[in-house]
């Protein structure tokens, strides 16, 4: 099982560093490569680029709770909502064919 796990390309949660702006403010956020790669995924799903997303992301947060206190944290959690909410998602549309199958089957 950790072989899984054990056995990633290392580049896959190497850091980087990207500089942007949020809100107006000059900002620069470190996160593995694969957390950028689901970021940059989201942005394209909302049709927008990463820097918009983040700082609409960052404003609603401030709104909703106030500044938070690890941002990239805050990140990483985004991206694994958006994994867990692909993958749910992607399960209720396989069930829904499933379910068709069968009524099909049945008639």
């Amino acid at each position: 099982m950790c072989r899984i796990f054990a056995g990633q390309n290392p580049a896959r949660y190497a850091p980087q560093v990207r500089r942007m702006r949020l809100n107006g403010q000059s900002t620069s956020i470190q996160l593995e490569a694969l957390f950028w790669d689901i970021l940059d995924e989201i942005a394209k799903t909302e049709g927008t680029s990463v820097p918009a997303f983040l700082s609409k992301l960052h404003g609603e947060v401030i709104e909703l709770m106030g500044e938070p206190k690890n941002f990239t944290s805050l990140l990483r959690c985004t991206c694994i909502t958006f994994i867990e909410r692909r993958g749910h998602e992607q399960g209720r549309r396989q069930a829904s064919g499933r379910m068709d199958r069968s009524v099909l089957a049945a008639e």
